[in-house]
């Protein structure tokens, strides 16, 4: 089929509802033949590429079989998904650079801080559907991969001989399986082009994120998945020139290319990176010149947050690009453009990935000098910084400081131990607990980025975070260093747990409730049967090792409970792969505080979780407690849609977590059997706007400002039409660190070992501080906005408004997070207080009024 009579199909109404089969060399440059050897994707598919969204398994099954027919190709296994699916990238080059792979790849990397190389190659890397519902791109993946596995022509010749392509064919194997499954078990013989059909309206959870419901595109940074694991791994070892990440957005959108926003780069990103990039976009607009493709470029999206896939690259010298393709969300559809077939979407993948090989070549000594003078202007910018690195440390969860020091592993960020204790304006930073990054190193732009506080930027709308600092997310000390610190280069850094002592005569058995990693031992023991108590205060404990404090939350294995048999071996057995120290309690009767047999010591059963999910719930919050639960926690947790909830027996759960969503619909007879749940004994536990609705069912004791009084809040007077952008910008909080003031003496802030708590923010809802006393467990400071863009109209309304309140309601409790507090998976500083709220809410007493 001709190659443009393809393009006049694409540009054709439909007269049937039949979709026309377009052949797999019909996507590609009509001036290349093929190697008869190669499998076609049709082949190997068994239908054309677009009749039918690909399967996962038909992907990798086919990028296999191409690895195994030519000799262009390498493909290697980076890693599995949550569900078990493989990761795969291809390396394609030529026959003859096959063979000396690995050594290409390390003389790039030495390249990166020396002299280039005589005929360096280029590395691109080729990234689709981060998104899984976002599926052309890895539709297209099969016929890009295709194409240079057994394409000749001048372009190919040129591209494999002297450079290397790396290819990632399905950057979330769960999403994209998910949503194939929709989209083809919903297609008709008769094709439906109406938006409202059930094929066009995806389920909740829709395909677009991973398996535990979150944005992969977000991760790069924050390496909470191991889908970004493996890819940030593969990067850091390839160190590509430009990465491209094909997207899909509306259906009644065109197509856009990068440079996006030119105000809204991040401001450690080279201008040269922007002019490169659009350097490449002028090829792009060529290719869809020629076939008549509406595009835009330079609106709406931005390069500011450095943790997507076009972001991430620009902090290491490489040319992040974002593609962005109206979405047929389905096989054929109605827009506001025309009809939108899911070939004509492959097409346009197909076409930009071939326009990026074109880009890369024209401009390949730009591409090359740019790595080369990013790196060295990088150390000149490092040297002439006013900070010579960060301090760090924590000295009671090592949990906490090795789950932060592992994303700096992950992103080849040197850090050091120190020699001897530093102390900085008066704060003791102990070399047992502390860590030294220096400033000056590779990846000094992106260390900047993680421990900025910046607050004022020159354009303050975001299409994502304002910031994302790692040491207020993981509630870690720290502080920027002037001059030398002594650090020891010649060993890597490793905590000191003091060692276990279990003997099989002691009274009892007890660990503190500091680290975070006592909450996963403490389900273990539960889920094991094992009989125990938690402290509601400190007391001090006679050990086989000596007189041990133990705070408030600490865990005590009585052996005077019914036990279970070799108690000795199955607590070492639960508890040795984590970082806590046990201790065997030689009495009952303590030195200080309560003793083990006292009123305040709390029997805890085994807790049943409910997650409220579903339609009308976020899917990102609802999966980041669904995560936390069961990786953090190892905790069986029950998950209900909405719709579900009045059918379900609430007496069988003792605990029900709502995150942000639409309750209106919740009907009446619903609410009151939660509220009898409640008085019975249940935890009720919310935040964001479910807190809203606990208010509004008079469960939560709170006032809650409304939209209209923070409207008030703002001048509206003399604004023209050209400021409605930023005035909406100043209404919201995109994503900001705030300052609370935590009450440490409430059970909710048991392990908590400061009153200082930052919290990520990313809306704009207020609780005004409840009079009443006892109940407010966490309130935002007088000036509490610590990192990220919040105007200071919302800064002044949020400022000593509640951020966390809890009370007792009947025999049952309360608890309301005025922020998400398990943010990405990262927030890992107010993670524990979803911990404690599980644990340790049979403490609270204090009554809502």
């Amino acid at each position: 089929m001709p190659r443009l009579f393809t393009l006049l199909l694409f540009s054709l109404v439909f007269i049937s509802q039949t979709l026309f089969a377009i052949q797999d060399k019909d996507y590609l440059p009509p001036d290349t033949t093929y190697l008869q050897a190669i499998t076609t994707p049709t082949e190997a598919l068994g239908n054309e590429v677009g009749e039918w969204h690909v399967r996962h398994d038909q992907l990798l099954g086919y990028m296999r079989t191409l690895a195994e027919q030519s000799e262009r190709v390498s493909l290697i296994e980076t890693g599995r998904s949550h569900e078990n699916r493989p990761l795969v990238l291809l390396a394609f080059t030529s026959a003859t650079n096959q063979a000396k792979l690995a050594t290409m790849r390390a003389d790039h990397l030495a390249s990166l801080t020396g002299k280039p190389q005589p005929n360096a190659p280029l590395v691109l890397w080729m990234g689709y559907s981060v998104h899984g519902n976002e599926s052309s791109g890895s539709n297209a993946a099969l016929l890009i991969a295709y194409y240079l596995a057994a394409g000749q022509n001048k372009q190919i010749e040129q591209l494999l001989n002297n450079n290397i392509v790396l290819l990632d064919p399905s950057i979330n194997p769960d999403g994209l399986s998910r949503f194939a499954q929709w989209a083809n078990m919903h297609k008709s013989r008769s094709l439906v082009t109406d938006p409202q059909n059930r094929e066009h309206q995806e389920a909740w959870p829709n395909g677009r994120t991973n398996h535990y419901w979150f944005d992969l595109n977000r991760d790069w940074l924050l390496q909470v998945h191991p889908e970004s694991k493996a890819r940030v791994a593969q990067f850091q070892q390839w160190r590509p020139h430009v990465l491209t990440d094909f997207h899909e957005m509306g259906s009644d959108s065109t197509f856009f290319f990068q440079p996006g926003v030119p105000s809204r780069k991040n401001p450690w990103t080279p201008i040269k990176n922007v002019e490169l990039t659009d350097a490449l976009g002028q090829f792009h607009a060529k290719a869809l010149d020629q076939s008549k493709q509406l595009y835009f470029t330079q609106e709406s999206y931005d390069d500011f947050y450095y943790g997507k896939g076009s972001t991430y690259p620009d902090a290491f010298g490489s040319i992040g690009i974002l593609f962005e393709q109206a979405s047929s969300r389905g096989h054929l559809r109605e827009t506001a453009n025309g009809l939108l077939s899911f070939q004509q979407t492959i097409q346009n993948q197909v076409t930009t990935s071939i326009s990026t090989f074109s880009g890369a070549l024209a401009n390949k000594d730009a591409l090359l000098a740019y790595q080369q003078s990013f790196a060295q202007d990088t150390l000149e910018l490092s040297k002439k910084d006013k900070w010579s690195g960060y301090l760090v440390q924590e000295e009671k969860d090592l949990s906490r400081l090795q789950g932060f020091l592992s994303i700096l592993n992950a992103h080849n960020i040197n850090y050091w131990p120190l020699k001897q204790d530093v102390e900085i304006e008066g704060v003791n930073y102990r070399a047992v607990s502390s860590v030294f990054i220096p400033l000056q190193q590779a990846s000094y732009r992106l260390i900047k980025s993680l421990f900025s506080t910046r607050q004022s930027f020159d354009d303050n709308t975001f299409y994502d975070v304002s910031n994302w600092n790692l040491a207020l997310a993981f509630n870690l000390q720290y502080t920027p260093v002037k001059g030398k610190i002594a650090v020891d280069t010649n060993r890597l850094f490793k905590p000191k747990v003091l060692e276990s002592e279990l003997l099989q005569q002691a009274y009892a058995y007890a660990f503190s409730w500091d680290d975070s990693s006592a909450a996963t031992l403490l389900s273990r023991l539960l889920q094991a049967k094992v009989k125990l108590q938690v402290a509601g205060a400190p007391f001090v404990a006679q050990t086989s090792q000596g007189a041990i404090n133990f705070p408030a939350g600490s865990v005590v294995i009585p052996t005077a409970f019914a036990q279970p048999p070799n108690l000795v071996s199955l607590v070492q057995g639960l508890s040795q792969d984590l970082p806590l120290t046990l201790w065997s309690i030689n009495s009952g009767l303590t030195k200080q505080g309560i003793d083990l047999g006292s009123r305040q010591m709390l029997k805890l059963s085994l807790p049943k979780v409910l997650l409220v999910a579903g339609k009308e719930t976020s899917e990102y919050e609802a999966g980041e407690i669904w995560h936390h639960l069961d990786l953090q926690l190892e905790l069986p947790l029950t998950i209900v849609d909405l719709e579900r909830l009045a059918s379900i027996e609430l007496a069988n759960y003792s605990h029900i977590i709502w995150v942000k969503g639409s309750y209106k619909d919740v009907s009446e007879n619903n609410a009151k059997a939660i509220s009898a749940w409640l008085k019975e004994g249940g935890v009720l536990i919310g935040q964001k706007n479910a807190a809203s609705w606990f208010v509004d069912k008079g469960w939560l004791k709170a006032r809650i400002k409304s939209d209209s009084d923070i409207d008030l809040a703002f001048e509206i007077k003399d604004l023209q039409y050209a400021d409605i952008e930023g005035f909406k910008a100043k209404k919201r909080i995109a994503g900001a660190v705030f300052s609370t003031q935590l009450d440490i003496s409430h059970p909710l802030a048991f392990g908590f070992n400061s009153a200082s708590l930052p919290m990520f923010k990313n809306d704009n809802q207020v609780i005004l501080k409840p009079d009443t006393p006892f109940i407010t467990v966490a309130k935002y400071t007088e000036k509490p906005l610590l990192a990220g863009y919040t105007s200071p109209e919302l800064q002044e309304l949020i400022s000593n408004s509640a951020a966390i309140i809890a009370h007792r309601v009947g025999k049952g409790k309360v608890i309301a997070f005025n922020d998400d507090i398990n943010f990405r998976g990262v927030w890992q500083g107010t993670s524990r207080l979803l911990d404690n709220a599980i644990f340790m809410a049979g403490f609270i007493e204090a009554p809502g009024q």
